[in-house]
């Protein structure tokens, strides 16, 4: 069984989507709808912009997005997945491509949920930083253990887990991660604390937009961050989709629950090959390869 995956925020590169954009008139019109849409050329900032640019949260969101959707598209009659997931943003995109979410609908949540984000990054400092070599279960304990705000935000794969909270909270989370024995607990370039309950604020503003969209049954199951299960229930995945700024992506979960389920060939599609990676840490015996 063939599953879809589509990655999130840190893929983006400088020309991403620019042969798509000069070779499929189709994809050319969703990408000028998208300027429209946003008000603003994100086109330019994709083919043209600085590293800079795209490091915007604003744009890189919209940006990963479009591109992901448009090469689900390009596929045309090719793309028949079985199931589909996508890490973080890439839910987003996940949605719209297993037609779960209009095209525009999906941009403009993401554009909300960008500038919401953004937002919360600013009201309060904060930061992510990536821990390598413990398992799950001591990164929740330490983590617990910390009289600041600081969680667990991704399980990307057996011993890498990704922290979020306040700049003291991961200082001293990884000064005690080094100590329990992780091989690193590096802090990341984020401008903030996403999935971490510092993201209550964007949470709020995201809510509202959510529940006006109007929300079709996927063409095949989404296996959602926040459980790592797979949804077709358009109310289910909603409020699990609210709940996903706040709470941990679970990546390690739902792969494995997709291999369980049949899953033997795993694309990706989007900037970059995180997700391939990850998925090969997860499980060898797989498939993995990508479209970019």
């Amino acid at each position: 069984m063939k599953a879809y995956v589509f990655p999130g925020q840190g893929a983006q590169f400088v020309g991403m989507g620019k042969n798509l954009y000069d070779t499929n008139e189709e994809i050319r019109d969703m990408f000028e709808k998208a300027n429209e849409i946003l008000g603003f050329r994100i086109t330019d900032l994709m083919f043209e912009g600085t590293e800079e640019d795209l490091r915007q949260t604003k744009v890189t969101q919209p940006a990963i997005f479009l591109h992901s959707v448009a090469l689900a598209k390009s596929l045309g009659d090719d793309f028949k997945p079985d199931m589909v997931a996508g890490h973080s943003l890439g839910e987003f995109s996940a949605l719209v491509a297993a037609g779960a979410l209009s095209f525009e609908e999906g941009l403009k949540l993401v554009s909300k949920r960008a500038h919401a984000m953004q937002k919360a990054c600013e009201k309060q400092p904060s930061t992510m930083a990536a821990v390598l070599a413990l398992t799950d279960q001591q990164v929740e304990e330490i983590c617990a253990g910390i009289d600041e705000v600081v969680a667990p935000a991704n399980y990307n794969c057996p011993g890498q887990v990704v922290i979020s909270g306040s700049m003291e909270g991961i200082e001293k989370a990884c000064e005690q991660m080094l100590a329990a024995g992780a091989k690193r607990a590096l802090k990341l370039k984020v401008g903030g604390a996403f999935h971490s309950p510092l993201m209550q604020p964007a949470q709020e503003e995201l809510t509202e937009a959510i529940e006006a969209a109007v929300f079709e049954t996927p063409r095949c199951p989404i296996y959602q961050n926040v459980d790592g299960k797979p949804h077709t229930d358009p109310e289910e995945i909603k409020a699990n989709l609210i709940k996903q700024l706040t709470r941990a992506v679970r990546w390690t979960q739902s792969a494995e629950a997709m291999i369980a389920d049949g899953a033997d060939e795993f694309v990706e599609l989007g900037p970059g090959s995180v997700l391939q990676g990850l998925i090969k840490k997860i499980n060898r015996t797989v498939t993995v390869s990508g479209l970019q």
